[in-house]
């Protein structure tokens, strides 16, 4: 039993280190006058649009440009969490 609360706290302390180094990664993109900044954590930090688009445009071209954005940090994700050397245990 213990040894199984030793390997979740080594699991909690290796996706901390991993939350960390993807804290600090920004990851843009930029769509017919929209951008958006997100970072590795998948917070959005910066959302800016350019003031002559229509409130159409703006919907449609931002769905597309936040979905654009997730995927891309998943891939970042992903390429962090191999690069670290994985997440043990899984």
């Amino acid at each position: 039993m213990f040894n199984k609360l030793k390997q979740f706290k080594d699991l909690r302390s290796q996706a901390k280190i991993i939350q960390n180094a993807l804290a600090n990664e920004n990851i843009v993109i930029e769509k017919s006058g929209v951008k958006v900044i997100m970072n590795g954590n998948m917070e959005i930090t910066q959302l800016t649009f350019d003031q002559g688009l229509t409130k159409e445009n703006l919907e449609g071209i931002l769905t597309e440009a936040i979905n654009e954005v997730i995927k891309k940090t998943q891939r970042l994700m992903a390429q962090k969490v191999q690069q670290m050397g994985g997440i043990k245990g899984f």
